[in-house]
């Protein structure tokens, strides 16, 4: 029998394995802006022709003389690793070589480039394998313009493959969100067909970028953490400190290896902002967003019981770690990862989030967060020219600024159903029963205890469902006669409850443990109605403040109202001058 494996030809190869890594616009954008941002850019113009399949993409990095130009774009080429040692230190967004080289086999390429400190700069075009075809002086300034022109003109089947272009474009803006989600000091300017798209200013912080990619959150809606954590133990060696990149690459500050690892934070607020779909659960390891199931899980996990049904967060996870943690070799794009110690890296997620939505000294004044509330604030600012001076010695916050800072004081009750509460920068609204809500059920969460009770309760026409999901939760109930079962131990809290076996009944629907635990600290929270002195409101502001999630209850509704002295003082125009304030 004749064989029918045979090699395929040169040209084919080199089609499907730039498919690998070139398969849309956004793929190529990606891989043009990642080689700016290792170029050490701090600004980059992204122009796009969808209609002509064409792409440019300019920076202000350290550009390329001609020797370099010259190599750009042949097979494997790269400045940034030398041996396959290098394979287990990587600094850089790139690394493999492919990208420029795959662009000349899928397209028509040219690079224009001047490096920094360089008095020419050089434009030249590549031909198909990324042979230099043409190369003359051109006046550029210091940094890379790439072109990339007739896209997929070789491959019509792979155009007519692709999706719309509006629905590329979509997913190039995508693209530069999660890249300048990771680089928050760059500048970007994006333009299509010749008029500017949008642009992205940089920010000092992630969470400062956030608001222009999200407008609908605010910058008091989100909370961020910065931590730096020590490398997993046998993670770390000697050998590993004294690893350093190539010396000629224009990241070289970022070569060197540290035993220390950085986790930035940025979270959304679960009383104050949330989603329909989990789609801004996303994680950066080193600079770019990556696909890692078993951390965004983590994420989602450590949101659980603090926002409204079937919502989910925003969340934004930077993890800054030595390379030798990392294997990207796992996706031609580098989307996907392998992580060493993976459960290392969850529970440090999991503490910087408990972290974030804790309730501290740092972030117990805060802004305005009801939008009716600062609606009317600002319509009372609209008509006044005034100053508040929060070190004004005769203010009338003196007596609030006693209160120590990092503590809530009860004041009084409203309705028996609302604290109000002073600190150091203004006054806070808790609602009592859901801040004992979710104190009880932290409390049930760390220590479910079931206590016999004697004579047992007795239940009426259970059907098996019901029986098996109590049994299921740790109960022991058994037959008491026709019809009539017997529950002989119950959870604590509800041991001194009247309405202990409406309670029973209600764990009996459904749900796993957690549910039950929801749902017995509902049911023995302090009810709303019911009048608590002084020293009770202050015990239940105590507990609640040092619980993990304070900010909304385990059915996600917010716990407390926010009112900053601040904007008390613009409100009330305290700071008015007297005799002006009297017509004088």
């Amino acid at each position: 029998m004749a064989s029918t494996i045979q090699a395929l030809p040169t040209e084919v190869v080199y089609l499907i394995t730039a498919g690998e890594v070139i398969d849309s616009f956004a793929s190529v954008v990606r891989e043009l802006v990642e080689n700016s941002l290792d170029a050490g850019a701090t600004r980059i113009v992204v122009s796009l022709w969808p209609q002509q399949w064409r792409i440019r993409v300019a920076d202000n990095g350290c550009g390329m003389n001609l020797d370099d130009l010259q190599q750009a774009a042949t097979a494997h080429s790269t400045s940034k690793i030398r041996s396959s040692a290098d394979l287990w230190k990587i600094n850089s967004l790139g690394f493999r070589g492919e990208a420029l080289h795959s662009l000349t086999t899928l397209a028509d390429l040219e690079i224009l480039s001047r490096p920094v400190g360089g008095k020419l700069g050089w434009r030249i075009s590549y031909g198909d394998g990324g042979q230099v075809v043409q190369v003359e002086v051109t006046a550029i300034a210091p940094g890379t313009v790439v072109t990339v022109s007739h896209l997929f003109g070789n491959c019509s089947s792979r155009r007519q493959g692709l999706p719309t272009a509006a629905q590329q474009m979509k997913a190039v803006q995508a693209t530069i969100h999660q890249i300048a989600m990771c680089h928050p000091h760059i500048t970007w300017q994006i333009w299509q067909n010749d008029r500017q798209w949008f642009t992205i200013s940089p920010a000092a912080t992630t969470g400062q970028l956030l608001p222009q990619i999200l407008p609908q959150v605010r910058q008091g809606d989100l909370q961020e953490v910065k931590l730096e954590i020590p490398n997993p133990l046998n993670s770390y060696t000697e050998d590993a400190m004294n690893r350093v990149s190539t010396p000629d690459s224009c990241t070289d500050a970022m070569n060197r290896v540290s035993p220390y690892s950085s986790l930035n934070l940025v979270v959304g607020l679960p009383d104050r902002t949330h989603r329909h779909r989990p789609d801004w659960v996303r994680v950066a390891i080193n600079g770019r967003v990556v696909k890692t199931p078993e951390l965004e899980q983590t994420i989602l996990s450590a949101f659980h019981r603090t926002l409204p049904r079937d919502r989910y967060p925003i969340c934004f996870l930077h993890l800054a770690i030595s390379p030798d943690q990392i294997n990207w070799n796992r996706n031609p794009a580098k989307t996907e990862i392998y992580l060493n110690e993976i459960i290392y890296w969850q529970e440090q997620i999991t503490q910087a989030i408990n972290q974030a939505l804790s309730i501290s000294s740092s972030n117990l004044k805060e802004a305005v967060h009801t939008t009716r509330v600062s609606k009317l604030l600002k319509a009372a600012e609209a008509k006044g020219g005034y100053n508040f001076n929060p070190q004004n010695p005769n203010s009338c916050t003196d007596a609030i600024n006693r209160v120590s800072p990092n503590s809530l004081k009860a004041v009084a009750q409203v309705s028996n159903t609302y604290i109000v509460a002073e600190h150091s920068g203004g006054m806070w609204l808790v609602e009592q029963h859901i801040a004992h809500e979710r104190v009880l059920y932290e409390q049930l969460c760390d220590n479910w205890q079931l206590v016999p009770v004697e004579p047992p309760i007795i239940l009426y026409q259970l059907s098996p469902a019901q029986l098996s999901q109590l049994q299921r939760i740790g109960l022991e109930i058994e037959p008491f006669g026709e019809q009539l079962w017997a529950v002989r131990n119950i959870p604590a809290p509800l041991r001194q409850r009247d309405d202990c076996a409406e309670a029973i009944l209600e764990l009996s629907w459904g749900g796993d443990l957690q549910t039950a635990q929801v749902a017995v600290a509902c049911r023995s929270a302090i009810r709303n109605g019911t009048p608590m002195n002084q020293q009770e409101m202050q015990t239940l502001l105590d507990n609640w403040q040092h619980t993990r999630n304070p900010r909304t209850c385990p059915h996600g509704r917010p716990i407390y109202l926010s009112l900053e002295e601040s904007a008390l003082a613009r409100f009330f125009r305290r700071n008015w001058v007297i005799g002006k304030s009297h017509g004088i």
